[in-house]
């Protein structure tokens, strides 16, 4: 290993550790029975349309993590969500997240612009449909500094980050843990070892992935892919919550 890899490994670890360590708002997660959520970052329209489908043949909703600033535009994940399809998805159920307008990055952002940005992903929800809000928010492109934990959690019942694991014991609502799926689409044995630990630990886990297509981007999964990994949960016996409704559990 060179010396520059050498230096961004260590960056790397050195930022994870403070992400973690640091701006934390702490529960006590203790539930009989195991919990799964499944969330979609970015919002792509194959997320609601193919990824939306797919939980409705469990009876599931999903959380969609919307930065409206990126609405009706082409991305690396594909065709991102209409305003109607906005309107659409909250008639059925399914939640919708913050995930600041302009698709801030969580670490390199400075943390005013971060904020600001949050508060103009809830105006822009407003003009689309009036009366809605944002309960819960997921981070864009990395995990959160401390100071932009800290401002986001003034503003949300919870943010969601990543990690690759499910959420057990004292959890931090300011970076709920998440597992992206796309990190796992090609060992599926893995995805469902993860939901029988979670199911043996009575814990909450948390699925992310971005577009659901037969085609993916390196950011997605395919519905197959995601219909097995919803009914692996569902027959775990965990529950399939979005996340402003586990949240509810835990809060209550």
């Amino acid at each position: 290993m060179n010396f520059s890899a050498l230096r961004q490994r260590i960056s790397s670890r050195c930022r994870r550790d403070l992400s973690r360590l640091f701006g934390r708002r702490m529960v006590l997660l203790r539930w009989k029975r195991p919990v799964v959520s499944f969330t979609f970052d970015d919002f792509p329209k194959s997320a609601l349309v193919r990824g939306g489908a797919t939980l409705r043949q469990f009876g599931a909703v999903g959380t969609y993590y919307a930065a409206f600033g990126l609405m009706d535009k082409d991305t690396p994940v594909g065709r991102i969500f209409s305003a109607a399809d906005i309107h659409f998805l909250l008639s059925e159920g399914h939640e919708l997240g913050c995930h600041t307008f302009a698709h801030c990055h969580a670490w390199n952002t400075k943390p005013s612009i971060f904020e600001e940005s949050i508060l103009e992903n809830r105006r822009a929800l407003q003009q689309v449909a009036p009366g809605a809000v944002f309960k819960t928010h997921s981070y864009p492109k990395s995990l959160p500094r401390p100071s932009i934990k800290r401002r986001a959690g003034r503003r949300f019942a919870a943010c969601r980050g990543g990690r690759q694991i499910f959420n057990l014991g004292a959890t931090d609502l300011n970076a709920l843990s998440a597992f992206f799926l796309e990190q796992s689409r090609d060992n599926p044995g893995f995805v469902q070892e993860m939901i029988a630990r979670n199911r043996d630990a009575s814990g909450w886990l948390i699925f992310a992935t971005h577009d659901v297509c037969d085609q993916p981007t390196p950011f997605g999964c395919t519905p197959d892919f995601l219909e097995n990994v919803v009914r692996c949960a569902a027959n775990s016996g965990a529950r399939i919550l979005p996340v402003g409704q586990a949240l509810d559990l835990i809060l209550k």
